[in-house]
């Protein structure tokens, strides 16, 4: 008889090949609790806590910080070791008052960027998708898993629909209140999130759209004037003007 639901477990070697294990010492990996994020685009919070961050040596002083509440995704407390973390959550630990960004990085995958004040507060959303639910009222389905309902007083002329599918909401944590919004189009500012020009970031220039099945091509143009080509679900919005989260660029200039 075949197999019934998902797996529960993960061999170190098939893993993403950006999580910082030793392939070979060992033979089991965490495998991530399916939820906000797939299992190549995320990390386990156990591997943030003892491979990446190094605040603990065994797996079993990682369970000790997380069921004593010590740490925050999205500003809500996660206790699971499993419990994935993935693009743009905010991962924070209110005794040592440090916060991380995960964000995609140039031939890194997915990496956590040290953010401080403000930014902690906020994390960033892609609207992959729009529903008109009971009543008609519109739901927007985001990149981590969540959906935003908006209520609409006339059905015939949603003057509250002014979100498009691509775009990136700016929302509070925990609250999920929306703050801002930035559609993708010609002059806002995006990084890419995969392929082989994941991680670099710029002003989008251009769009292409696909004809039949392809998808459209975006081309940004990063700040030492190189354009980048990449398809159009490889590219998150992050701000217009200036960038809403700061980069690990912004550090080095």
């Amino acid at each position: 008889m075949g197999r019934k639901g998902a797996k529960k477990h993960l061999k170190r070697l098939p893993a993403p090949a950006f999580w910082p294990i030793h392939r070979k010492e060992f033979k089991w990996v965490v495998r991530p609790r399916p939820g906000s994020h797939e299992l190549n685009r995320c990390l386990p919070l156990l591997l943030v806590i003892r491979d990446i961050l190094q605040l603990a040596k065994t797996r079993k002083e990682a369970k000790f910080l997380l069921t004593e509440g010590n740490v925050l995704v999205n500003g809500r407390v996660r206790r699971d070791d499993d419990y994935s973390v993935g693009l743009m959550d905010v991962i924070a630990f209110p005794l040592t008052d440090e916060a991380y960004r995960v964000i995609p990085a140039p031939r890194k995958g997915l990496i956590l960027h040290s953010i401080k004040g403000e930014e902690k507060e906020y994390k960033l959303c892609q609207i992959v998708n729009k529903t008109c639910v009971k009543g008609g009222h519109l739901q927007l389905n985001l990149n981590d898993g969540r959906n935003i309902l908006l209520k609409v007083t006339n059905p015939e002329n949603p003057v509250e629909d002014i979100y498009e599918t691509r775009g990136t909401l700016k929302i509070q944590v925990p609250t999920a209140e929306i703050v801002d919004y930035v559609r993708l189009t010609e002059g806002v500012l995006a990084v890419i999130t995969g392929g082989k020009n994941i991680g670099r970031w710029g002003e989008v220039v251009q769009i292409d759209e696909a004809e039949g099945s392809h998808s459209p091509i975006i081309t940004l143009k990063d700040e030492a004037e190189d354009q980048l080509k990449t398809i159009i679900e490889y590219v998150f919005p992050i701000g217009k003007g200036m960038p809403w989260i700061s980069m690990p660029e912004d550090e080095a200039s």
